[in-house]
């Protein structure tokens, strides 16, 4: 079973927004054994969206296609769709409703651009958006499927989760994949492929390892098909013993969630941060339901923030600097303090470029956690990079939190 992703969009190929939806469409493949063969960006060009199109259906089983979707003149998806598949646009009663259904309560009115969403090529059937007014189309010719989705992430994703994989799945015979993975924690890629080699090595047939890196640990997936399925579970522990006593978690969806998830029992929380700048707060506040634990954060960038507003004494700044254990731990009570938190997390350091002395290089950062039970900082040494420094030391930071907070259990 293989597929052919499409993104559609001059501002992908002009760097002006991430494509995020080709990884989202290829994991979701991957769940259900799709092998994803190629992807491809193309720009809102009649001729590079049809040479795209041939492309993939001249090797593939599955065309996904995203975006050019939109009630404007520059999206010419659907017409080139509708050539493509010898049929015409036609207008669409049923798909007319599902957009007036939209509009409906909301303070923008309906024009007839929107209106203009309701024509489709004769050939497809539609899929309902339930997130915005494009719907997806679904083709099928000669054994093979083709579906074309709006190019708005969270509406892309909603179809697939919702509507499109299932979809999939009873369309097509799928092979069934499993997968299990791991997050290692300080240890560098090379390191770990030293660690795990014998583990390779020994690696049954229908079995593969994976090395995901990501800032602050590196994600381990365990992939197992056909007669790999009934072998995963003893690999899978197999993995663990071979780490040895790395610090590792075992996780499932390949993100933060199973962090977030720990971090949200713990109790209240409150973040004190310099040089992660406020994305602890941002990768708190993505998940749904944060308001129930997280009461705040304190970003004090500045020596005087850190004092007005975290209470950090003026004389450790001076005697330590801002980059030291004790202004760290100043930082944690001083926000638990502020904030009424059960837990309070501090991170200060060097996130680079500049910045940086022979006692104190880039990606020096101290991370501190506070409770009732006490206290702790620790000092890490990251990397050269300012991005890579940001997201390590704010992964790490919720790490030390939740891993500190299970241990002091009341």
């Amino acid at each position: 079973m293989k597929a052919f992703i499409i993104t559609i969009g001059d501002e992908i190929l002009l760097g002006q927004i991430l494509d995020t939806n080709s990884r989202f469409m290829s994991s979701a493949l991957a769940g259900i054994g799709v092998e994803t063969l190629k992807m491809v960006s193309v720009s809102d060009k009649k001729e590079e969206i049809k040479k795209a199109l041939e492309e993939g259906v001249s090797s593939s089983d599955l065309i996904l296609v995203s975006g050019g979707l939109g009630p404007t003149k520059d999206d010419i998806t659907k017409g080139v769709l509708a050539e493509f598949f010898g049929s015409q646009l036609v207008f669409n009663e049923e798909v007319y409703g599902w957009v007036r259904e939209y509009f409906r309560g909301k303070t923008s009115a309906m024009n007839e651009y929107n209106k203009s969403q309701a024509y489709l090529p004769s050939a497809c059937i539609p899929i309902k958006n339930e997130k915005g007014t494009a719907c997806a189309m679904w083709f099928e010719r000669g054994g093979k499927v083709l579906v074309s989705m709006p190019g708005v992430p969270f509406e892309l994703e909603n179809l697939i989760s919702s509507v499109i994989l299932p979809r999939i799945k009873r369309t097509f015979k799928c092979s069934e994949l499993a997968y299990k993975m791991l997050g290692v924690y300080d240890k560098p890629e090379a390191e770990l492929a030293m660690v795990l080699s014998a583990f390779e090595d020994a690696l049954p047939s229908g079995i593969s390892l994976a090395y995901l890196p990501s800032p602050g640990y590196i994600r381990l997936r365990l992939t197992a098909k056909g007669a790999g399925l009934a072998k995963l579970d003893d690999c899978f522990e197999k993995l663990k013993q071979s780490l040895g006593g790395l610090k590792y978690a075992v996780i499932k969806s390949g993100d933060n969630s199973e962090l977030l998830e720990r971090l949200s029992k713990i109790g209240t929380v409150a973040a004190a941060e310099s040089c992660t700048g406020g994305n602890i707060s941002a990768m708190i506040t993505a998940r749904p339901g944060a308001s129930a634990y997280y009461l705040g954060g304190v970003t004090a960038y500045s020596n005087e923030v850190k004092i007005s507003a975290l209470g950090v004494k003026r004389e450790a700044l001076e005697k330590y600097g801002a980059v030291s254990k004790e202004v760290a731990l100043q930082m944690a009570e001083g926000v638990r303090r502020l904030t009424g938190a059960d837990w309070g997390v501090s991170t200060t350091g060097i996130a680079g470029p500049s910045g940086g002395s022979a006692e104190k290089p880039v990606g020096t950062v101290w991370i501190a956690v506070s409770g009732r039970c006490g206290a702790k900082a620790e000092k890490f040494c990251f990397s050269s990079v300012r991005e890579r420094n940001i997201g390590k030391a704010s992964l790490t930071a919720l790490q030390m939190l939740v891993d500190f907070a299970e241990e002091n259990r009341p």
